[in-house]
């Protein structure tokens, strides 16, 4: 627990009303969406303004406090769990979109800011903000920042990091930074932006980020194709690359997720089908209509048993809501749900699809897969319960041969939820140990006493790999 003496100075720093101890107030943050992970904090803290971070930080270092830097929670690698204790860091208050810049075609906001409020308040002049996280309609500008987040336009437009140009941080002893700037081109000195975005709260604390836009794409289409081969929807997904053209979204969704997904959103979806390609376009009218008619093509000649353009925006947009459902709708099947995020170059989705299928088969549980097959980022889930020892184990032994395979494929560990005390352990099969020991390096500068989000990303014991034959 925090001495008194340092929770009075807390409390002056930030106000009686933005400290708690409570236990009902250090429950509700001491877990966040991801499965079979909760620890309790020591105290929940929401500075109003940076020189209260700034003075909260000195104190945390002064005192060896440790600080979890948390948005709303939405991550699924328990990357805002609170494992050792100390501080949760809310940024309830630091929730202010600062500045719209037409002429430089940038956002300037505060970390507090809710995503889909931000890509709205742009969008209504023009602009567009195009990294696309399901949880948007809750996830915050800081929390996407610091897991770097990804979403269903990652194919075309990239991910948070292709757009985060300029932040303003709190360092561990307190110092504040400012990297990038408002710039086309900027070489000046180590890229500490890009150092940042993706750090999940171990090197810093963000408290505001300037934020790269687009104009606004002039139309869209948006086309669902039905396979009863998995391996021929996959198929189209690479050619539909080799003939140069980027999607905007290219999803996949197997049988077992089609139906769920069909029975919460009610729209119409096929069930009767291994798997559909939900793909969308963006761009001039001309090109949009040119690269539907080639995808479509390419489609039906993969063996793709039905080829549907979407009739209507309204039509469009329910197949895209159905899509960013998913989660929801599997959520609602057990009373655990485990989504990972296993990611393989595209030209190896039917392997990895057909890899776990029969790894769920072997250790007799249920998995369904869906995701941004464009960008080879696949998200198999399982169902279950954790109070079932057993089976758990099971699922456990399951996901570590889907790491492994994903790695023995070209791939890695993890393509868009981050590592966090989740994927800790297997970090070291991707990077290998002179890549771990050169990322220590840097969270040693940084943080040389580890009061920034400490036991993340770094496993205490990694674990030994076993080869997977192919």
């Amino acid at each position: 627990m925090i001495p008194e003496n340092v929770k009075h100075k807390f409390i002056q720093i930030v106000g009686t009303e933005n400290y708690d101890d409570s236990n009902t107030g250090r429950l509700v943050y001491s877990y966040d969406a991801t499965p079979q992970f909760q620890s309790m904090p020591d105290a929940v803290v929401s500075p109003r303004n940076k020189h209260e971070v700034v003075e909260m930080v000195k104190l945390c270092n002064e005192n060896k406090i440790p600080i979890v830097p948390r948005g709303s929670g939405t991550n699924l690698c328990a990357g805002t769990c609170p494992t050792e204790g100390g501080i949760v860091l809310l940024f309830k208050h630091m929730n202010q979109i600062l500045e719209v810049d037409e002429e430089n075609l940038t956002v300037t906001v505060q970390p507090g800011v809710i995503t889909l409020d931000m890509i709205q308040t742009v969008e209504a002049k023009g602009l567009f903000y195009p990294p696309d996280p399901s949880s948007m309609k809750i996830s915050t500008i800081g929390g996407n920042i610091n897991e770097n987040s990804g979403g269903l336009r990652g194919l075309k437009y990239g991910v948070t990091r292709d757009y985060v140009i300029a932040l303003e941080a709190v360092l561990p002893n307190g110092d504040i930074i400012r990297t990038g700037g408002k710039l086309a081109k900027d070489v000046a000195g180590y890229d500490l932006t890009r150092l940042l975005v993706g750090s999940e709260g171990t090197l810093g604390i963000i408290t505001e980020a300037t934020l790269k836009l687009i104009p606004m794409p002039e139309t869209k289409k948006t086309i669902l194709a039905l396979y009863q081969d998995i391996e021929a929807a996959a198929r189209s997904v690479s050619k539909i690359i080799a003939n140069k053209i980027i999607p905007t979204t290219l999803e996949f969704l197997d049988q077992p997720t089609l139906q769920v997904v069909e029975d919460f959103a009610q729209i119409g979806l096929p069930t009767n089908v291994q798997a559909v390609l939900l793909i969308e376009q963006d761009g001039p009218e001309e090109v949009v209509d040119r690269d539907i008619k080639k995808i479509a093509e390419v489609c039906t000649n993969e063996e793709a048993i039905s080829v549907q353009v979407a009739q209507s925006e309204e039509h469009a947009m329910a197949l895209m809501t159905a899509r960013r459902s998913a989660l929801s709708a599997l959520a609602r099947l057990k009373p655990t749900t485990i989504l990972e995020d296993a990611t393989v170059p595209r030209s190896e989705i039917a392997n990895m699809v057909n890899a776990i299928n029969q790894i769920a088969e072997k250790y007799e549980v249920k998995i369904c897969t869906f995701g941004h097959a464009g960008d080879g980022n696949l998200h198999p889930t399982c169902l279950t319960d954790s109070r079932n020892h057993d089976e758990i184990e099971r699922v456990e032994k399951a996901f570590e041969e889907i790491f492994q395979k994903a790695i023995q494929l070209g791939g890695t560990i993890t393509g868009e939820h981050g590592v966090g005390v989740m994927k800790a352990p297997y970090l070291e099969w991707k990077l290998g140990e002179a890549g771990i020991a050169a990322m220590k390096a840097i969270k040693d500068s940084f943080d040389p006493i580890n009061i920034m989000n400490p036991g993340k990303v770094f496993a205490k014991d990694s674990k030994k790999r076993v080869v997977v034959a192919k």
